[in-house]
């Protein structure tokens, strides 16, 4: 197929894009630059550098997209929220408009667990009620209803994957965030000796060590996910599926595994919990494993540290 990836530069896009070329697509990545890197595009694919929003040109003779392009820092996003509904809802509203025009009619939307909120329950599934906690969330879950409206009234066929805690690294594609939120990456910048310590929030939670559990999911088993997803594709309807490996591991597993894959102490300060911060989120992703085959191969927490350790040492 003839693909379109907007945000191919970033993590999770270069990983799709590579192995959308390695199944044989033809694929165009589109990206601004403003957070992705130029030499994260996959050899094989053909680069555009540029906005969603005046992307008519680009998608003539594409017959699919998945998009990727979007502001994704949840503390930016509550300090600039006018940022993010117009970067993540605009934009993805400029692209579908160029889609219509250029008669795409089939997009994979990357989407996210943060819809969801601080959840009632967990595992989370896609049925349970969407109650953003922040801008970012409320974006993204504003763009899944938009999808909804588009397959409804245009005749869209469209894919939402709702992300959990995306790590790990395929090959040289690994997390190059110029502000790094994520777990994993900065208890190794502790390790490359960029940062001094890890800072660990609560250690009071209703957990087995006290510390919060979170579901992580390796970049190629999501990228994988997207794959099928393209396939799955059905003209005016919008799917909903979460990814997640259905387990958690906590942060002090994290930080331990860590320890054990670099080989450096990886200092850690403990302090008090952050508000908001619930003390289990695990996805269920039964519905896609029941819908699609998709299942979490690589939920060894020591193989998806490895992976990145790996990238990041090369």
């Amino acid at each position: 197929m003839r693909l379109l990836v907007t945000g191919g530069a970033g993590y999770v896009g270069s990983v799709v894009a590579a192995q959308l070329v390695e199944a044989g697509h033809e694929v165009t990545v589109l990206d601004d630059l403003s957070t992705g890197h130029a030499d994260a595009v996959p050899e094989g694919a053909r680069f555009v550098q540029g906005s969603i929003t005046a992307a008519d040109e680009v998608l003539a003779g594409q017959e699919a997209v998945l998009h990727f392009a979007a502001k994704s820092l949840v503390g930016e996003s509550v300090e600039r929220p006018g940022l993010y509904w117009e970067h993540n809802l605009g934009g993805t509203l400029a692209l579908l408009e160029s889609m219509r025009r250029q008669d795409v009619l089939k997009i994979v939307f990357s989407s996210t667990a943060a819809t969801y909120g601080e959840p009632e329950r967990s595992p989370i599934v896609e049925s349970d009620p969407t109650r953003p906690t922040n801008p970012y969330g409320a974006s993204k879950l504003a763009v899944d209803t938009t999808l909804t409206a588009f397959a409804g009234l245009r005749g869209l066929g469209a894919v939402s994957l709702r992300y959990f805690n995306v790590a790990g690294a395929y090959g040289r594609f690994r997390e190059r965030h110029a502000i790094e939120t994520h777990l994993i990456p900065n208890v190794l910048k502790v390790a490359t000796g960029e940062r001094e310590s890890i800072s660990v929030f609560g250690t009071d939670y209703p957990t087995p060590d006290g510390t919060c559990v979170r579901d992580y999911v390796h970049v190629a088993d999501l990228a994988r996910a997207h794959l099928l997803a393209l396939g799955a594709i059905s003209e005016g309807a919008h799917r909903i599926f979460n990814l997640g490996s259905g387990t958690g591991f906590s942060v002090k597993e994290v930080v331990d595994v860590c320890r054990e894959v670099t080989g450096h102490e990886i200092p850690a300060v403990f302090g008090p919990r952050r508000a908001g911060d619930p003390a289990v989120l695990v996805a269920s992703s039964a519905r896609i494993q029941d819908e699609l085959g998709w299942k979490a191969e690589r939920t060894s927490m020591r193989e998806i540290v490895t992976d990145a350790w790996t990238a990041l040492s090369a």
